[in-house]
């Protein structure tokens, strides 16, 4: 597995999601996911499994420095306090003393994003994250969420699939080295059922659950999150690194977007994403 290098972030490409994953789920598959290789771990306040996913990370065996673990802050943290407050609630049941990646889970808060992006620029300067970034930020947001901020926003965690067009995004944070997560990349899962990704699949001995993981760590900066309850596809999951797809294929996946390809879109959550 390779590292995307984004702003002084080395991103292990293909992380382990665990949203909607109860404790009783991640303490019985994070353990196998971190044995077969995963050393990315995403969660965040919302899915209410960071104790679970500490607790597994804690008796693993594995080194902290190892783990590169992402976390994200809720939209009801509201005031510089409750928002730091929040975030040691978050380290205590994660058991750690920072996380490498903490992201604004979704734009829209009461609380003004300048406020935001200060405390996670406090929260940096007081060692208990590593990196910071946004999640679900349309280009303009980027932009805005960059000229805010002293440390350098590093990620934008965002729904991206082979029906969902991200290009604009992908080309803002092109314009200042960020990187992009792509979550929600077995499209509710419609990828597996997919002809074409099979299709292709099939040339390579892969399914087309492999194809589109591959197709997004083969992006330039794009980050792959793979999510399974079910041990058996751990490997099927973590198994995209030893097959490359042509070019060609490459396009055939991008073609499969459509305009209306967006699947996550909570209106009190989303921005005005990018037509």
């Amino acid at each position: 597995m390779h590292d995307v290098s984004a702003l002084g972030a080395n991103i292990p490409a293909l992380g382990f999601g665990t949203f909607r994953m109860p404790d009783a789920d991640v303490h019985r598959i994070l353990p196998a996911a971190l044995k077969i290789g995963f050393r990315h771990v995403d969660t965040a306040q919302i899915y209410k499994n960071e104790q679970a996913v500490g607790d597994v990370l804690k008796s693993s065996g594995i080194p902290r420095q190892d783990i590169f673990l992402t976390t994200k802050v809720w939209v009801d943290r509201v005031g510089h306090d409750a928002f730091i407050a929040s975030v040691d609630e978050s380290l205590a049941k994660l058991k750690t003393d920072y996380v490498d990646l903490l992201l604004l889970h979704w734009p829209q808060s009461e609380m003004p994003l300048a406020d935001r992006i200060g405390a996670l620029n406090d929260l940096r300067k007081a060692g208990k994250v590593k990196n910071i970034g946004v999640s679900n930020f349309s280009t303009a947001l980027m932009a805005e969420a960059v000229k805010l901020s002293d440390a350098p926003i590093v990620n934008n965690q965002v729904e991206y699939h082979p029906y969902l067009d991200q290009t604009k995004v992908l080309a803002e944070a092109a314009k200042t080295g960020m990187s992009v997560t792509a979550y929600y990349l077995m499209a509710d899962g419609a990828v597996p059922k997919d002809e074409v990704l099979k299709d292709i699949g099939a040339k390579h001995g892969k399914t087309a659950a492999q194809v589109v993981l591959r197709w997004a760590v083969q992006q330039k900066d794009v980050i792959a999150l793979s999510k399974t309850a079910t041990e058996s596809r751990l490997p099927e999951n973590f198994e995209v690194f030893d097959f490359a797809l042509s070019e060609e294929e490459m396009q055939a996946v991008h073609k499969l977007a459509r305009p209306n390809g967006r699947i996550v879109s909570p209106g009190h959550l989303a921005p005005d994403w990018d037509k």
